[in-house]
């Protein structure tokens, strides 16, 4: 997490991301959106993939709506994707997106279990599981380990006698957190 703020403070666009999110963390989540989507659009589509990959996964915790939040959670997964695939990795930012796949995978698993579909959940933190051992030992890292073993149990929970309705499951986001790392 150091490491990205030293990266943040000599690049403008991780520096505007961490401003807004410091938005949404006081509580304005709708002018955190806002600011999300207008800088999304001025990014666009060809912007760095870690640039996209950063801010899809905070724009993910400004949704209401579980479709959207899966939407730009997708958007986060498929960005990282492209940065380990080398079209844009650098050596600044190639180790720390390791780190991003836990916490991608249990959002995206927590996403999944909110709109009622527990085997792609499931599928989610499996993949989450498989890169753990690229979180830090560190609270975020610790954060994510526990979010994933909170979502475990409650889809176990939910196989019982009755199955778990879409929305009865939590959502154990790593929120506060660009992707890992």
């Amino acid at each position: 997490m150091a490491e990205q703020q030293g990266q943040a403070a000599d690049d403008p666009v991780m520096t505007r991301i961490g401003q807004i999110a410091m938005l949404q963390h006081a509580g304005d989540r709708e002018e955190a959106q806002q600011r999300f989507a207008a800088l999304w659009e001025e990014i666009g589509p060809d912007a760095d993939a870690l640039h996209r990959c950063t801010l899809a996964h905070y724009m993910a915790d400004t949704q209401q709506d579980p479709a959207e939040e899966l939407r730009w959670d997708l958007l986060a997964l498929e960005a990282a994707d492209g940065l380990t695939a080398g079209s844009a990795a650098t050596p600044r930012t190639s180790p720390a997106v390791r780190g991003f796949y836990p916490s991608l995978h249990l959002n995206l698993a927590a996403d999944y279990a909110r709109l009622g579909r527990p085997d792609t959940a499931r599928d989610h933190l499996r993949a989450a599981r498989a890169h753990i051992d690229a979180l830090a030992d560190d609270g975020h890292g610790h954060q994510v380990l526990g979010g994933i073993e909170r979502l475990e149990r409650e889809l176990a929970a939910a196989d019982g006698p009755a199955e778990g309705a879409p929305g009865s499951v939590g959502r154990p986001r790593a929120e506060g957190e660009a992707g890992g790392g």
